[in-house]
Order: structure tokens, then sequence, then C-alpha cells
């Protein structure tokens, strides 16, 4: 039994396979093909904060696959009320087949794992969103190949989808330079785990020079809504805009994870640009998740 809680839970090949796989299944997907390997699977998916694109992707995937997803919020469970996250996972994992968790301490899920007898699989913590970055780099790879040896921007706030970042630069082997106000870098123990290939940097724009691919995030999170102010006056300067795209190189690809703020971490107009690939990577979170599925729930087979 595997989990699949960040990045590094799997080997460079396994998760290079993820990718190719993942763009066969959007393949088969777009032909019309009925691929069924899931039939009377059942994947719990646990939301203790909301979204749009996990859950459809998710819910949307085990149904292509044949199965049947559980949407659990905290309204629907005993987590919401206090039970212990080792008692849930005892009895959720008696009783589907896959688990997938969306909160918000990462210690959460690894707990929730530690006692699950079924996969679980990170759909997002405070500190990481692997499923997002299997879907980047999978938009990466279909637009323009291999990602191993490019180099990518992170701008704007060292967050968990900087951190996922973190972990694919030494997964995927590129570079990653990431541009951040003083005060919000990511973990300084990333870092310096993957010193080769990570450089913390100030100015945006020394960030994207050279870059392959350029990507941001929102600047407040969910649950930091109460600093939305602060947060706007200290990341204004790292705004990614057309202009700055230009800096990068001519076949620069740019990516968020949605939702997007227009005015705030992108300009008006970014999301149109032709260079933004941020629809077809919401897609795919759809096709990576379903390839991850399957790897988690067939390797007997």
């Amino acid at each position: 039994m595997r989990h699949f809680l960040t990045l590094l839970d799997h080997s460079p090949e396994e998760l290079n396979w993820l990718i190719q796989r993942a763009i066969e299944l959007k393949q088969m997907h777009k032909r019309g093909e009925i691929y069924e390997p899931l039939r009377n699977r059942v994947l719990g998916m646990i939301f203790e904060k909301s979204s749009t694109r996990t859950r459809v992707s998710f819910e949307a995937g085990m149904a292509q696959l044949g199965g049947h997803a559980i949407f659990l919020s905290p309204r629907d469970t005993q987590l919401g009320r206090g039970e212990p996250v080792e008692d849930s996972a005892r009895v959720l994992s008696r009783m589907v087949d896959v688990v997938m968790i969306r909160t918000f301490e990462h210690e959460t899920v690894e707990r929730f794992a530690a006692f699950s007898e079924v996969p679980v699989i990170n759909a997002l913590t405070d500190d990481f969103h692997p499923c997002q970055l299997l879907a980047d780099i999978q938009t990466y790879v279909e637009h323009r190949g291999s990602i191993q040896g490019k180099t990518v921007a992170w701008i704007g706030d060292g967050n968990n989808m900087c951190q996922s970042y973190i972990n694919a630069a030494q997964q995927f082997d590129f570079k990653l330079n990431i541009a951040t106000p003083e005060g919000f870098e990511p973990s300084q123990f990333l870092v310096d785990e993957a010193a080769d290939r990570v450089t913390l940097m100030r100015d945006p724009k020394e960030a994207v020079r050279g870059a392959d691919l350029v990507a941001t995030d929102v600047w407040a999170s969910m649950g930091q809504e109460d600093e939305q102010e602060q947060r706007l006056r200290k990341f204004c300067d790292y705004q990614v805009s057309r202009e700055l795209l230009d800096l990068a190189n001519k076949d620069v690809l740019f990516m968020h994870c949605l939702p997007a703020h227009r005015g705030e971490e992108v300009s008006e107009d970014l999301l149109d640009d032709p260079r933004s690939v941020v629809w077809d990577e919401a897609e795919n979170r759809l096709h990576a998740q379903k390839a991850l599925l399957e790897f988690l729930l067939c390797q007997e087979d």
C-alpha cells in the first residue's frame, strides 16, 4: 500500500510514469473510450477546506474510471465533532478503498495515513498541494516536452504551492527561482534540502529572467482572510503581468492553480495571454488524479 502525501513519497521514475499515464488517460477520454479499472471501488473525500476543482476532478475521475466517490464535509463526519483522526482513519479505511483529504494542518493527513488500511491522498494542506503539481507538470510536458533542466520562477507567497514546487524541482530535476517579500519565504528546511536547485530572491524581474515557466498563486489563501489588507501592501510589487512575462524566455508558459484574483497577483489581462495555460492546467487535475488513483489502487493488478 502506498500513500500520496507529498511528491517525495514516490520516486522520480514513478512520478514521470504518472505524468505519461495522465496524458494517455486524457487522450483515451477525448476519444470517448470507456476504461473502468476502478469498477466497484469507492473514494472517500474528506473536505475540511472548500473546493471547486479538487472536488469535481476527483469525483468525475472516479466516475470515469468506473468507481464512486463519497463527499464528506465537516458537517457530515464525526471528525467535525471532535473524533480523533486516528479513530476516523480506522473506521473509514474499512469501508472505502482510498481516501482523499483536503485540510489545514499537514499533520492531519500524516496521522490519518498512519492508521489507514487504504491509500491516502493529500488533496491540499497548509504545507503542500502535490496533486496540483502533477497537473502542472503534465501541462508543461504537453506543451513543451520534458521539464528536466528547465528554469521555473515562482512569484509571490512561499505557500503550499511554492513548497510543492520545491519538491517538484527535486523530483523532476529543474531549477527553481523563488521571489517572495521578506517574511513570506517557504520553509527554510525545504529550501536547504533542495539547495542545489532552489534560489530565493526578492526581485520578481530577476526571478523570471530566463524562465521557461512562471507560476503564482493568490496572496491570501483560505484561512488568511484577516491578513488580506496587510498582504496586499506587502505583495504589491509581486504581480505577474504580461510585461513581467516579457522578461522570461520567448516560449515561457504561465500557470496559476486558480481561483485567481485578477488585478492582484495577476494583471487583469494575464489569464487571456497566449502564454497562459491555466485552463489546460485546471483540466489536467482530472487526468493526473485519474492516473494517481489507478496507480494507487491497481498495483496488485
